[in-house]
């Protein structure tokens, strides 16, 4: 059970590894872009390309999703970013139960956006954890756990491709072992949360640090995306550094370099954020030289 391109690392790793797999279930195909054209998740595309048979069902709770489940008479289920919580039924359904892989060192970020908030919220490390599910949300038995650094450079989509190979290593390990493993429960007292992303989470408040903004930046990827407004126009942020800066009467928002590719503004803190790569609304992204040199944006203007 997945649907975007991090749960499809562990589908080829179930085959791989020769175990069968029953069904396949995803999200239904969804309307996207200008066009309305239906965007096909990319589970649904690899396991149709494997042969592999494919359930979309809208709902899950409908008696119809639990018979069906149920039918196929599974040893184990397998979840991975599939989008919907489970009800109790889908979890009794499998003889060995459910078996989530999760994108974060639980009881850490439990929730819908693990790797953006680890970025969002400055974590040095963050990793991948195998457990038996239970009606709350992240919160059963762990199973195995692996480490990895978080770069100083790296965005969310970067995070996430290289934390969905170490989960589909992670789970072909605890498959195999799953008869010797004791799972170990969370302790509630340590968890944090990841909820799922919102367009409000994204919007720049430059009074802040420029360090904090700039991770903001890269954890906010590929949505909501990072951003503020210049001239009321959206304007979002996709690359940028931020600088330490000594005192000065700018306000935070304010431009305070405006000069071939340095486009700065002030932030909270003593810092400022050296815009690298833009993208204002309907336009297409830019380096922040042909930003300057479409806008004309000076010395103390504004970003709202």
């Amino acid at each position: 059970m997945g649907t975007p391109e991090a749960a499809v690392p562990t589908l080829v790793r179930l085959l791989d590894d020769g175990h069968e797999v029953v069904a396949v279930w995803t999200q239904p195909d969804k309307p996207s872009g200008r066009g309305n054209k239906l965007s096909v998740p990319p589970v649904k595309v690899v396991a149709q390309l494997l042969g592999l048979k494919v359930h979309q069902p809208a709902k899950i709770r409908t008696e119809e999703a639990k018979n069906l489940f149920a039918s196929h008479n599974a040893d184990l289920a397998v979840v991975v970013a599939y989008g919907r919580i489970l009800p109790p039924e889908f979890l009794r359904a499998p003889r060995r139960g459910c078996i989530n892989v999760h994108f974060s060192l639980l009881p850490l970020f439990r929730g819908a956006a693990p790797v953006n908030w680890a970025i969002v919220n400055g974590e040095e490390k963050t990793g991948v954890t195998t457990m038996f599910m239970e009606e709350k949300l992240d919160a059963g038995p762990i199973l195995l756990q692996r480490e990895t650094a978080i770069g100083p450079n790296v965005t969310a989509p970067q995070l996430m491709q290289q934390l969905s190979g170490l989960g589909a290593e992670l789970l072909g390990e605890t498959l195999v072992g799953l008869d010797a493993l004791t799972p170990r429960p969370q302790h509630a007292r340590d968890a944090t949360f990841a909820p799922m992303l919102k367009k409000e989470n994204a919007l720049i408040d430059w009074s802040n640090s420029a360090f904090a903004i700039e991770r903001c930046v890269r954890g906010f990827q590929p949505w909501p995306n990072a951003h503020g407004h210049y001239k009321s126009s959206r304007l979002i942020i996709w690359t940028a550094t931020p600088i330490e800066e000594e005192a000065s009467d700018a306000a935070a928002g304010e431009v305070i370099t405006a000069q071939g590719d340095d486009l700065i503004v002030r932030c909270g803190d003593r810092t400022a954020l050296r815009l690298i790569e833009v993208q204002l609304e309907a336009k297409r992204r830019m380096s922040a030289r042909e930003f300057l040199n479409g806008t004309h944006i000076k010395i103390g203007d504004r970003l709202e």
